[in-house]
């Protein structure tokens, strides 16, 4: 007797991709970084610091509030178009749909955020960018697990991590390039809806079938969005290493641009986040490709993510303990060679923990709650800290603690090596 296989779309890759395909869909991939880190790293803090004389907010609250009001878009929105990711069955297959809407409507987003006119205007543009990219971004990553076989996704993983610093280093420097506000945010826009087009036209995505698409349950589909630690406990220390990680990677970013404006003085604050990140940026790719590849030869994650993330909190401390410019190129560098690792491995980590084909999309977009709920969590930790318990050596010292401890984590994940 013979077991059905099961439909293409649901079935566990074995045939590895080819170059053109990860190359592809790392330029979406970073298209979408471009339309995020644009405003993260300059614009949206320049607007605050326009609109905040007179609100009654400093510059760094209306920052941390806007920024937090769009990452709580982004937790929602993440898991939930991933899930509708899952459910479609369009022509084009399940994830090219959301990869073209979301792209498309994160540009008219940026446009938008371009024109505002006060913090709410701002607000909303920003929530606006965060719903639409989410969606697109949902889509690209589950698109790794469909096609991708388990010991190709590290080299994989490793370009997409590479996409990703290259969107955030292009999105800093055509927000800086531009000479202005508008001219920023309407750069970033065209580069976020032209750089998933090679991807979209060129490949074809796996379709679902109507007959296999499950029937349709609200409350099954409510529940679904919550993954049990107890029943899948390796999910959850992933999950949480992930948080803590990044949480300490946004506490070292959110306040960059002040930091080297009011405590290190840099005479140019602008260029001086252009120039770190370009930094970073370079030791991050010198890491992020070879790291994956590495993991997948050796078939092993947990060291990977557990050396790196201590190597980054080894980094954030040292903003901390030397507060100069050269101080901060260091720390930069280091934070890079750390996070280039981490960001591969940790990928190919989290896909192999998932625990059903049909729910990728879905169970991708929960674990990227990890990526997004720090920007929630971050503004609220760091302007208490700033601004009333210690400045900035406390803030860089307890985001390395913070780091520090989601590299420990990782050792409690028992079903992979």
């Amino acid at each position: 007797m013979t077991t059905a296989r099961p439909p293409a779309a649901l079935a566990e890759p074995v045939e590895r991709v080819g170059r053109g395909w990860t190359a592809t869909l790392s330029l979406a991939n970073g298209a979408i970084w471009v339309g995020w880190f644009g405003p993260l790293q300059i614009l949206l803090a320049s607007q605050a610091k326009d609109f905040a004389p007179g609100s009654g907010m400093s510059k760094e609250t209306m920052l941390a509030w806007v920024t937090g009001a769009g990452a709580f878009v982004s937790l929602v929105a993440n898991p939930f178009f991933g899930a509708l990711s899952d459910r479609t069955t369009a022509r084009r297959g399940r994830r090219t749909p959301w990869i073209v809407a979301g792209a498309a409507g994160g540009a008219l987003s940026l446009l938008l955020l371009a024109g505002a006119g006060g913090v709410w205007t701002m607000a909303l543009g920003w929530c606006l960018v965060q719903l639409t990219l989410n969606a697109a971004f949902a889509a690209v990553t589950a698109a790794v697990p469909d096609r991708v076989p388990r010991l190709q996704r590290g080299s994989v993983g490793g370009w997409l991590g590479a996409a990703q610093i290259l969107g955030v280093v292009g999105g800093t420097g055509l927000a800086t390039a531009a000479g202005g506000i508008g001219a920023g945010y309407a750069a970033c826009a065209v580069f976020t809806a032209v750089g998933v087009l090679p991807y979209v036209l060129r490949y074809e995505d796996l379709r679902l079938a109507d007959e296999d698409r499950p029937p349709w349950d609200r409350r099954g589909f409510l529940a679904g969005f919550w993954l049990s630690p107890r029943r899948h406990p390796d999910l959850g220390w992933a999950w949480l290493t992930r948080f803590l990680i990044n949480l300490s990677n946004s506490l070292v970013l959110l306040y960059l641009l002040y930091y080297l404006r009011d405590r290190i003085d840099y005479h140019d604050p602008d260029e001086g986040v252009l120039i770190l990140t370009a930094v970073n940026g370079l030791t991050l790719l010198g890491t992020v490709v070879v790291g994956g590849i590495w993991s997948d030869r050796v078939g092993r994650r947990k060291p990977f993510v557990l050396w790196s993330g201590a190597l980054m909190a080894v980094a954030t401390a040292a903003l901390a303990a030397w507060q100069t410019w050269p101080g901060a190129v260091v720390a930069a560098a280091v934070l890079g060679i750390g996070f280039g690792v981490f960001t591969s491995v940790d990928f190919a980590l989290m896909t192999d923990v998932l625990p059903k084909a049909l729910d990728r999309g879905k169970d991708l977009g929960v674990i990227n709650v990890a990526n997004a709920l720090p920007q929630v969590a971050a503004p609220a930790l760091a302007a208490p800290i700033v601004n009333h318990l210690g400045g900035y050596r406390v803030l860089y010292l307890v985001a390395a603690l913070v780091g520090l401890a989601g590299a420990g984590l990782v050792g409690r994940i028992r079903g992979v090596d």
